[in-house]
């Protein structure tokens, strides 16, 4: 497991071939995961130049499903679901998720296809040792961990990049004869969905983007400091809440002491491993407590565990928040390829920072500091860059309907992202959800809304009062849940 860049993570192709390729699909299931459930679904692979340009030889294959649609006869548009990271498939997120999906399947076809580099189209990963990445955290070290990295993959990581591929996406669509497609994509994936309806607006009927990644912004600089944005929100908001106020008076103090703490030296911990119980130890520093508490902000559920685990830490008892990062470590690495993570960061992110722009002063600041910041500049110091597309880093302007989705609380892709992705689109409307996250495909009733603009592609006359009243969990008073 490679923990520095783990930690960090969530931070010109030619014309695709004018020949449609035929896609022959069979009777197939499709999970998140091992050990989780199936459903039906008919699934193919096709062949894909590994450089659409021509100017590289060697080809890769791409993973599709199709998830008929419950209608005998289904609309001629499919949804295609984008997922974030970047690194995750779309086929295993979808079916994490797929009951936000159904009432969109009642009319039309899911069309799964696990972006090139991700889930099981010509994975891009990287596989560390434990012992290989012990002790403390330094550029040179992780810029030896992705040398390494580099030698592993098995395709040039140059190719996979947004910009090649959404060529792959225009490929499956002629192949399977659809006219046009409906885009769902978050975080990552709303920037994958502008880009195709940049280079492919006939093909695009509308898009929804969920967790918005403005073309402009270069995933990086501010992530740190969002982050920390929407943990002082947190715990303003149980400072607010009497009972939540009355367990933990000194939250915040709590945390900024943490921190403070946490930097000058880590603390040892021994943590049974969540697959295998097995007792465990590990070196828990402010690396370890920001790739813990990061993940923890991106949904109200696990939002309410974070004044009780910061409590617990203030106290000494550092074995619950552990457990949290060991849990998302794991996470992490079964859902993200690193080698396509990388390959994206280090064309469509690090070579567009703004030195004048970026507040170090307030980065120090935060919780997070400037290791994640750190970290992917040191990866992408070797990390080769791959094709971009001409004015892909440009605000999308279109008349397609575009509907986008925030959380007021988002720790990563605040509103104004959304606000700043909308500035060109002509037909849009943006809708933000109140106490919610990263992303709200899943959050009330959404997926209805989302459903109800799908098919019939009409913005104005979406019914969204039944956001307001969308659940946001009670922070927990102790680790037997919020008070009754």
């Amino acid at each position: 497991m490679f923990r520095a860049p783990l930690i960090a993570l969530l931070a010109l192709a030619g014309s695709a071939s004018t020949h449609a390729q035929t896609l022959e699909l069979e009777e197939c299931r499709i999970s998140a995961g091992p050990g989780m459930p199936s459903m039906k679904a008919r699934c193919g692979t096709m062949l894909r130049p590994l450089d659409p340009s021509g100017e590289v030889d060697g080809e890769i294959e791409l993973r599709v499903a199709v998830v008929p649609a419950l209608n005998l006869t289904p609309e001629t548009d499919p949804l295609v679901p984008v997922a974030g990271g970047p690194g995750q498939g779309s086929v295993q997120f979808y079916t994490a998720y797929s009951g936000a999906f159904e009432e969109v399947r009642r009319n039309r076809d899911i069309l799964l296809i696990d972006q090139r580099g991700t889930g099981e189209s010509a994975t891009m990963d990287c596989e560390f040792d434990d012992d290989m990445v012990d002790g403390e955290y330094s550029m040179e070290l992780t810029i030896e961990y992705t040398q390494l990295c580099l030698l592993q993959l098995p395709h040039d990581p140059r190719f996979f990049t947004t910009s090649v591929a959404v060529t792959d996406i225009e490929a499956v669509r002629l192949a399977l004869g659809y006219p046009s497609i409906n885009l769902y994509g978050i975080s990552y994936g709303s920037r994958v969905a502008q880009h195709f309806a940049r280079r492919y607006p006939d093909a695009t009927r509308t898009l929804t983007i969920d967790g918005v990644v403005p073309p402009p912004i270069s995933l990086g600089p501010e992530i740190a400091t969002e982050s920390q944005k929407a943990v002082d929100k947190i715990l303003a908001r149980c400072e607010e809440d009497e009972f939540c106020n009355e367990r933990f008076p000194s939250v915040a103090d709590d945390f900024s002491r943490i921190v403070a703490a946490l930097r000058e030296a880590p603390v040892s911990i021994e943590i049974p491993h969540p697959s295998t119980g097995r007792p465990e130890a590990v070196n828990f520093g402010a690396g370890e407590l920001a790739g813990a508490v990061r993940l923890l902000a991106y949904h109200p559920n696990s939002v309410a565990l974070i004044p009780l685990l910061i409590h617990e830490a203030g106290g000494g008892n550092f074995v619950p928040l552990g457990s949290q990062y060991m849990m998302t470590m794991i996470a992490m690495t079964d859902a993200l390829s690193l080698g396509m993570h990388n390959a994206v960061m280090c064309t469509e992110d690090v070579p567009f920072y703004d030195e004048t722009r970026i507040d170090y002063e307030q980065l120090e600041a935060s919780y997070m500091g400037t290791f994640q910041l750190d970290a992917l500049r040191a990866i992408c110091s070797v990390w080769p860059a791959g094709p971009i597309d001409d004015a892909f880093k440009a605000p999308l302007a279109t008349d397609i309907p575009v509907l986008l989705l925030s959380g007021d609380s988002d720790p990563i892709t605040p509103p104004r992202y959304a606000d700043m992705a909308a500035v060109d689109l002509n037909n849009a409307r943006h809708l933000t959800g109140e106490g919610q996250g990263h992303g709200q495909i899943s959050v009330g009733c959404t997926a209805r809304i989302v459903a109800d603009f799908i098919d019939t592609a009409d913005l104005a006359n979406l019914d969204v009062e039944c956001l307001k009243r969308s659940f946001v969990m009670p922070f927990f008073l102790d680790f037997s849940g919020p008070n009754p």
